[in-house]
């Protein structure tokens, strides 16, 4: 399970923020965040986690 909007949130970002951070669409996190697309791309997963400052492993961390 990915922990996208909850570590999105934390770090204070918008989805749009986010997207032009990590280069993708407002959409595309919009969509991961909705389990609408429960696997991304590794590309776009990376992309996400670098905008994030975190590894992958950090994005994909079950929630406690």
């Amino acid at each position: 399970m990915l922990r996208l909007e909850e570590i999105r949130k934390s770090k204070g970002f918008s989805r749009y923020k986010l997207s032009k951070l990590a280069g993708v669409k407002e959409s595309t996190l919009q969509n991961i965040e909705n389990s609408i697309n429960p696997n991304p791309t590794f590309t776009t997963m990376c992309k996400i986690a670098d905008a994030l400052g975190i590894t992958l492993d950090e994005l994909r961390r079950n929630r406690k």
